[in-house]
């Protein structure tokens, strides 16, 4: 299979252009004609000419989910069928990945196949919660409203995210940079004083051992240095890939301190929110609750999930397994309680939802207050080591000095 780069012009006289798939030049004229466009142009793409797709089997971010399905949900309620909407869609978005699901799902519907399918063979990086509410939308005839549900998810699920790695920016980056100096210092600054300290012949403090080591570790070790990283790095994926890593992992980030609340906040929002769309939709609760499990990536939420569908399919409330899986914030399980007994869950869950949400903004806002000063302290204990290490035998010489 080889791609084509084409300009064509449709039925209302546009130019446009772009790349198809085919397994000759010819394939890609018959393709792009069957869909009544005028073929100016179509040659084989060379090497520098192709798309270089980044994001290629990678989740797509969820504000480009987002402007998707606003965008589309309002192209389908404007009365443009589904195989036209896609065609416009795949033509404007900038992420590739979706651009070329965008392109493949529109020639599975043209073969008769269903919307929901068509994303469906690509459930590595479309998440499920679309493909289930698409699928109730095509069953409800409602995929407008659906779609317009999932822009409003998207996005506040963007926006969740965002305000998450707001609140972690500002501590990696001064980690980084007071890495970055440590070894500038390391390489550059310490050897100038290592000849010095070496003529004195005497006993040097800890302090000014540990840069010697960390000196000559960077300047004539650096490989050693690399093959560590490496072997941290994979060691901690190879770890992280088993079902027991997983739990280790899970249980850490809910049980550490200060991050633990705001991971704990975000799987209620995310819940929350995502189980009270699906259900406004006309997903059953059985299903929705899978939907969700299916989002979280945490095993520990992920799996007492799984638990309350079981629970639920035989009978049970589903505040009662929320309940006893004693991870999650004591309000969820009350809330969906109140829900079952007024009957009115979606919207018991929209409002809890809101109320998490709330709750993460402040939890962040806590964290980042939190972050500011114990990095500083960090910073300080790396500088106090750093001006230890160097000064330190200076000093010691000076009083010696003065002892004679």
């Amino acid at each position: 299979m080889a791609v084509y780069k084409y300009k064509v012009v449709d039925a209302s006289g546009k130019n446009k252009k772009g790349d198809i798939d085919a397994q000759n030049r010819e394939q890609a004229v018959n393709k792009l004609t069957s869909e009544g466009f005028t073929v100016i142009s179509c040659e084989e793409a060379g090497a520098m000419d192709k798309d270089i797709e980044i994001n290629i089997n990678k989740k797509i971010k969820p504000r480009d989910l987002s402007v998707f399905c606003k965008q589309f949900g309002s192209i389908l309620n404007a009365g443009v069928t589904i195989i036209s909407a896609l065609d416009m869609m795949s033509e404007q978005m900038d992420n590739k990945t979706l651009q070329r699901i965008l392109r493949e799902t529109k020639a599975y519907v043209e073969k008769g196949g269903t919307l929901a399918d068509g994303f469906r063979q690509h459930s590595k990086v479309i998440p499920p919660i679309m493909i289930s509410m698409i699928e109730a939308g095509e069953m409800s005839g409602n995929l407008e409203v659906c779609f317009e549900r999932l822009a409003i998810q998207f996005d506040k699920q963007s926006k969740l995210q965002g305000k998450i790695k707001g609140a972690l920016t500002y501590p990696i980056i001064v980690l980084i940079v007071a890495v970055i100096v440590v070894i500038v210092m390391v390489v550059m600054v310490i050897p100038q004083f290592s000849d010095m300290f070496a003529d004195m012949g005497m006993e040097l403090p800890a302090a000014t051992k540990l840069l010697l080591w960390l000196s000559d570790l960077f300047r004539f070790r650096w490989w050693l240095v690399l093959i560590i990283v490496a072997v941290i790095v994979g060691g901690y994926k190879l770890f992280a890939s088993t079902d027991f890593g997983k739990h280790v992992i899970g249980k850490f980030s809910i049980k550490v301190p200060i991050f633990g609340k705001l991971t704990v906040m975000q799987a209620a929002a995310n819940v929350s929110r995502t189980l009270s769309t699906l259900m406004a939709s006309g997903i059953s609760l059985v299903d929705g609750v899978e939907a969700v499990s299916d989002m979280m990536s945490n095993i520990w939420f992920r799996e007492a999930l799984l638990d309350a569908k079981s629970q639920v399919m035989k009978g049970v409330p589903l505040s009662k397994p929320i309940r006893d899986a004693g991870i999650f914030p004591t309000m969820l399980p009350q809330m969906i309680k109140i829900g079952e007994e007024t009957g009115n869950i979606e919207d018991m869950m929209d409002k809890v939802a809101d109320y998490y949400e709330e709750q993460v903004d402040m939890t962040t806002e806590q964290v980042t207050t939190a972050m500011e000063p114990l990095t500083m302290v960090v910073m300080a204990g790396i500088v106090g080591i750093i001006v230890a290490g160097v000064y330190g035998p200076i000093l010691s010489m000076y009083q010696g000095m003065d002892n004679l």
